[in-house]
């Protein structure tokens, strides 16, 4: 199918020695998908939080609804929301247009995270009129979340339909993905900068759509006009193009989501990349990407069918389950311990209840039951009780009741697949890890038993903000 497949090991190998997080890597060139792989346990079924490759999706919906003619690039964004407007409108707010949203040419001092507004109960509409524009719009190249939010609610606005619905007929269905989900925001506006959930085939599928110039098996779904002007860099000091980030040789353009998730299209190649992990910044991948690809697509190819079982071999390891960890041991050596340093709450089938201290993560209590199998940890608040379910010596997949948006970009996760396992880290420590598979987050918690005393601390791999929070402790409940 024209790729290397030694390059393909070799990219894999190196990210790997890099110590980089990659999750899913796919592959396409020549009207084929030539490779596909899931570190375990993430799965080609499974959808993803995509994060900022909404963006792309949402520059689609732009494309498409100038193309209908319901508005214009230089359709100024006050004009949409009069009634949302500051009592002052200074002359640079009244001047910014769809197309300085479109290339984060907005005037703002500095960035606004989609994990702030998703802690704003209000409207985020009226917010984005509040934040204090000391730039001209059109001019200097600033990264923002709020442009793609106003690019949504004026495409909700002009079409009076959310931008996912917008979507559906237009470009979702005819590339055939479905099952996806978008967040939606307190004004009825789903965020058009991050929030949606889809597969990595999907974003892929976006990819390959613009490699292909906007045809679908033989179907134009957007304007060529639009696919080469979103594509192509507007925004110099940025390498910004319509939602899209180009690279500095102008040989490849990707939509890039926090934590990378990423669709690279090689147009020259006619090849697109699609990844998922849990990485700070492309910039980490990047280079790794740079030296392996399009050189995959260039090289001779003159041991096909070796090459291929060596990349299958390597994707099949790839794919494995963590290495199996003495995980039941230490439970068992607990179940014949004394009552002293916690040993009651390692007991078979026990259960321990414990009153915490006041904490700023608002947890009143925390319960520990445990069988031959299995821990189960209930953490009360003022929402209610929350549970989890861990497996000594298996991962136990559950929906998700736990909170801890902080830890998570902003995002509650409520209702996500979680998976979770537990282990004895010693004779008073346990610790659970639970991996919520639709995203790139990983939480460690542990619970550390000393007399009637027990220490909860819970941390996460990766976020955009905080990665632990503060230990609370808790007395065992007679």
């Amino acid at each position: 199918m024209g790729v290397d497949a030694d390059a393909i090991v070799a990219f894999l190998d190196a990210v790997e020695a890099a110590d980089l997080d990659l999750h899913a890597l796919m592959i396409h060139r020549n009207a084929h998908v030539v490779t596909e792989a899931w570190r375990w346990p993430y799965r080609a079924d499974r959808p993803r939080n995509l994060h900022s490759v909404a963006k792309s999706f949402t520059a689609c919906a732009i494309g498409l609804a100038l193309e209908e003619g319901r508005f214009r690039l230089d359709d100024k964004v006050v004009s949409f929301f009069p009634e949302a407007l500051p009592a002052g409108v200074s002359d640079w707010l009244a001047a910014m247009t769809i197309e300085d949203l479109l290339t984060m040419r907005v005037g703002h001092a500095g960035e606004t995270s989609g994990a702030q507004w998703r802690a704003l109960g209000t409207s985020w509409t009226e917010a984005f009129f509040r934040i204090p524009i000391v730039d001209k719009p059109g001019g200097a190249f600033l990264y923002t979340s709020a442009a793609s939010y106003m690019l949504s609610a004026i495409l909700s606005r002009a079409t009076g339909e959310t931008l996912h619905d917008y979507l559906k007929p237009r470009l979702l269905e005819p590339l055939g993905i479905k099952g996806e989900s978008w967040d939606i925001g307190p004004d009825g506006i789903n965020p058009g900068g991050n929030g949606l959930i889809a597969k990595t085939a999907d974003m892929l599928k976006l990819g390959i759509l613009h490699a292909q110039n906007g045809v679908w098996e033989g179907k134009r779904v957007l304007s060529e006009a639009w696919v080469a002007e979103a594509t192509r860099a507007h925004v110099e000091s940025g390498r910004y193009g319509y939602h899209w980030w180009t690279s500095p040789d102008g040989g490849s353009y990707s939509a890039i989501g926090k934590f990378v998730q990423m669709a690279v299209v090689f147009p020259a190649h006619g090849a697109t990349l699609a990844v998922t992990g849990a990485i700070k910044g492309s910039a980490k991948l990047r280079p790794f990407i740079d030296r392996y690809f399009p050189a995959a697509f260039d090289a001779v190819l003159t041991d096909g069918p070796a090459a291929d079982a060596r990349l299958g071999a390597r994707i099949v390891e790839w794919q494995k389950e963590d290495a199996p960890v003495a995980w039941k041991a230490p439970y068992l050596r607990a179940t014949q311990a004394s009552d002293t340093n916690g040993g009651a709450a390692r007991s078979g089938a026990s259960t321990r209840r414990f009153v915490m201290q006041p904490n700023a993560q608002g947890i009143r209590a925390l319960q520990l039951a445990f069988t031959d199998g299995d821990c189960t940890l209930r953490l009360d608040d003022a929402d209610g009780q929350h549970v989890i379910v861990a497996g000594f010596d298996r991962w136990i997949e559950s929906p998700n009741e736990m909170p801890g948006s902080d830890l998570h970009h902003g995002y509650h996760l409520r209702g996500s697949p979680v998976l979770a396992r537990a282990c004895w880290l010693d004779t008073s420590r346990l610790q659970m890890t639970w991996i919520f598979a639709e995203t790139a987050f990983r939480d460690t918690v542990v619970c550390e038993f000393a007399g009637q005393q027990i220490v909860f601390r819970r941390e996460v791999n990766i976020n955009s903000g905080a990665l632990r929070y503060d230990e609370v402790v808790g007395t065992l409940q007679e």
